[in-house]
């Protein structure tokens, strides 16, 4: 009789790990060799990728449509500005500690997503959406008019992150091998922590009891209800943490960018956030980070490699600028995406998967 099961469990999960472990020492060897160009890239693809997987448990597990990830963004990045900064100069602050201060942003974002959850545990799909359309255009007046707190148009700078006396930034008087750490090189390590952390707890909450009760929410309010599920309260409790997925990359954009401007938390941003999920795959944390890579670098590496791109030009060229261009591609992408792989990235993934792990029928035991 055939043997139907494994003599060695863990054999399947072996070349994951492996690959999971190089790609792992590749990060964190990264500043040692790369410029700072694509480090900075690096860190805006992971400020990305914290606030896709808050949007993909939203989206993609629970079924709520938010087009309001951006004011969300906007909270946590403006939050830390204020929180870490100081008063002076007709601009306030409360002069935290950075780390409290950053804690507390997210939170902060928290709030204001519990604040709208009797709108979002009673609405859904579409109209859950347009709702929380108003949040963007409600936050982008705020920012360009409390200027005493955000800086207005010209927005404000941001204080550079600090944990027990050392400081991110190009003031901190350290080398690696040779390689003097700046701002770049030492916040991609803690960018690189706040990522992993994200995705484990992302993973925990998809692949836990919480992610069960919000798939059957998604595919049956009824079902779900009479299952035991607190509608409400669950859709509550997804959009709070949505929110604070999305104030964490908020600060994390802060810090990267070094200065909160209010033009980049637009209707824009929102759109992009879905396209990330959308791209990676609804519900899938490694989707949701893969989605953030592609949407974030794609512009990037159009403006870097503009002269060598045919109908991509630089900034005041006759083309295509690198924005435009990357607006273009991804667009594509999504459609053919969504036409021939529904499930995105992740599902690629996921059918790609069993291919390499098959075995030849010749192979079975007797």
């Amino acid at each position: 009789m055939p043997e139907t099961t494994s003599r060695f469990p863990m054999a399947g999960r072996v070349p994951a790990l492996c690959a999971l472990t190089a790609a792992l020492v590749v990060l964190l060897a990264l500043p040692l060799y790369v410029s700072a160009f694509w480090l900075n890239m690096g860190l805006f693809a992971m400020a990305a990728a914290v606030g896709a997987i808050g949007l993909t448990i939203l989206l993609g597990a629970a079924g709520q449509l938010s087009l309001g990830h951006a004011f969300f963004v906007a909270v946590g990045a403006y939050g830390y500005a204020f929180l870490a900064g100081e008063s002076g100069g007709g601009m306030s602050g409360l002069g935290l500690p950075p780390l409290l201060a950053a804690v507390l942003a997210v939170l902060l974002a928290g709030v204001c997503g519990l604040l709208f959850s009797p709108v979002s545990s009673r609405l859904r799909g579409i109209y859950l959406g347009i709702a929380s359309l108003g949040l963007v255009f409600l936050g982008h007046h705020l920012l360009q008019n409390m200027k005493p707190v955000t800086g207005g148009f010209e927005g404000r700078t941001v204080v550079p992150m600090s944990i027990g006396g050392f400081s991110f930034s190009d003031q901190a008087d350290v080398s690696v091998l040779g390689v003097p750490f700046g701002a770049a090189e030492s916040q991609w390590y803690l960018f690189l922590v706040v990522t992993v952390g994200a995705a484990l707890l992302g993973r925990n909450v998809l692949r836990g009891r919480p992610g069960r009760a919000l798939r059957l929410m998604r595919d049956s309010e009824i079902g779900a209800g009479a299952m035991g599920v607190d509608i409400r309260r669950t859709k509550a409790a997804v959009f709070v943490l949505s929110s604070m997925y999305a104030g964490a990359a908020g600060v994390l954009t802060a810090l990267a960018f070094q200065r909160t401007v209010p033009d980049y938390f637009s209707l824009h941003l929102s759109v992009s956030y879905l396209v990330m999920v959308i791209l990676g795959g609804l519900g899938s944390v490694g989707g949701a980070i893969a989605g953030a890579v592609f949407v974030v670098t794609l512009p990037l590496l159009f403006s870097r490699y503009a002269d060598s791109l045919p109908f991509v030009t630089g900034a005041g060229g006759q083309g295509l600028d690198a924005s435009t261009a990357a607006q273009f591609v991804y667009g594509a992408v999504v459609i053919v995406a969504v036409i021939v792989q529904p499930g995105g990235l992740a599902a690629l993934a996921g059918a790609v998967r069993p291919l390499r792990s098959r075995r030849p029928a010749a192979a079975a035991t007797p």
